[in-house]
């Protein structure tokens, strides 16, 4: 097969409405799913600490709660987006927040079991419905408007599920953490059934919601070439490079969250982990603020730009962590809440510019790099236990200098014949 070649300098370009008229309830309507299944991620960095407790884990058994997370993540992509290609953007959001339902309520008999395994299952099969979510939402939000302006776009929408990400600890420490002290001894894993039972209610809403809408069908969808498998997009070396960068991300930023309570203890001993999670608060307060503000700057700067500078900044603020003590070290690691902001979505939007027809199975692939949050904790938590937790820190130093790589020059566009 051969493929059009596109010059190197196909740059993505600042400018232009962020989008139209007739997209802005659609646009509103899967921004707010944006908020919703940054709950189900986030919630893991409170669940890892009290299940930790519970099951008297070491912190590299703990670092399973996001292993089983992120492999769903993987596990479901590519499935998720060859089934999207053929019922369509607006049912593969369905599909995902049913699936999504289904992993939460089995927390619900997780807890009644008290069996570590069930609840590693359980999250899973909700990451799997994120999954189908993730492959469906981020590539529709960057149709829902000029191209020009699509990475803007993804950014803007992406903000809202950092919102979800400061809400959810608070969520979390006040229905888990706080019950979970006051329990009786041997009962604390039951105490995560009232907060997804919730979730679950939540989800299936969303589904009603989102099924009877009436949402704009992207021509995109009848357009893949169903015979040509991979071979296809790996054509593309820019999604490729894109793929490893969104894979080294996600793994330091699941990698970072799910230590800060740790490393806070760590570095002030005595602190219980209530008070540790106020830092988390922080620190994802930090990822919220970046978005908006890195969604405003992308009007005047261009995308791969803001990467590569906001790249320089988590470099800066995890040498902090590492090789600093006391305020220096906690400043560090909420500096590193905003840095991370902006890089999901810029990485997700620059790596499937001009894939068109295999734009749902290069989403896939970006999605399925997600499951560098299921690798890079258990390597955090596992130097951890052979030394420091500050050491672990070395891990997502590593990260952030492919990312910069990617955000320099690895994001151009060379289609290969």
């Amino acid at each position: 097969m051969a493929v059009t070649r596109i010059s190197s300098s196909s740059a993505p370009q600042t400018g232009g409405p962020l989008t139209e008229r007739r997209y802005i309830l659609p646009l509103m309507l899967i921004t707010s799913l944006f908020f919703l299944w940054a709950v189900g991620v986030n919630l893991n960095d409170i669940l890892i600490p009290h299940l930790k407790g519970a099951f008297h884990l070491t912190d590299f058994e703990s670092s399973f709660v996001q292993f089983a997370f992120f492999g769903g993540y993987c596990l479901a992509a590519w499935p998720a987006g060859r089934l999207i290609e053929k019922i369509g953007y607006q049912r593969g959001i369905v599909c995902g927040l049913l699936i999504c339902a289904c992993g939460a309520f089995l927390f619900i008999p997780a807890a009644s079991v008290h069996v570590y395994a069930v609840f590693l299952f359980a999250l899973l099969v909700m990451a799997c419905g994120q999954s189908f979510l993730e492959v469906s939402a981020n590539p529709y939000v960057t149709f829902l408007g000029p191209p020009q302006t699509s990475e803007q776009r993804l950014n803007l929408a992406q903000s809202f599920n950092a919102v979800g990400a400061v809400v959810t600890p608070i969520f979390g420490s006040a229905l888990i953490l706080s019950r979970a002290h006051a329990a009786p001894a041997g009962s604390e894993a039951n105490v995560i059934r009232l907060p997804y039972m919730i979730i679950v209610g939540i989800f299936l809403l969303m589904a009603l919601i989102i099924y009877s809408a009436k949402l704009p069908v992207i021509e995109e969808e009848a357009a893949e070439d169903e015979s040509t498998g991979f071979s296809g997009i790996l054509a593309f070396p820019h999604l490729l490079k894109g793929v490893a960068a969104q894979f080294f991300y996600v793994g330091a930023q699941v990698g970072v969250a799910s230590f800060v309570i740790r490393f806070v203890q760590h570095t002030h001993p005595g602190t219980v982990d209530t008070q540790a999670a106020n830092y988390l608060k922080l620190h994802l307060l930090g990822f919220m603020i970046g978005r908006f503000a890195g969604s405003a700057l992308m009007k005047k700067i261009q995308p791969a730009h803001m990467l590569a500078g906001f790249a320089v900044g988590c470099v800066a603020s995890v040498v902090l962590v590492i090789f600093t003590t006391g305020a220096l070290a906690l400043a560090g690691i909420v500096l590193l809440g905003f840095f991370h902001s902006i890089m999901f979505p810029t990485i997700f939007a620059l790596s499937i510019r001009h894939l068109g027809p295999y734009t749902k199975r290069g989403s896939s692939l970006v999605v399925m790099a997600i499951f560098g949050g299921a690798i890079f904790p258990p390597v955090m938590g596992r130097i951890s236990d052979a030394s420091n937790i500050q050491l672990a820190f070395f891990v997502p130093l590593v990260c952030y200098l492919f990312v910069l790589y990617f955000a320099v020059s690895g994001y151009r566009v060379r289609h290969m014949g």
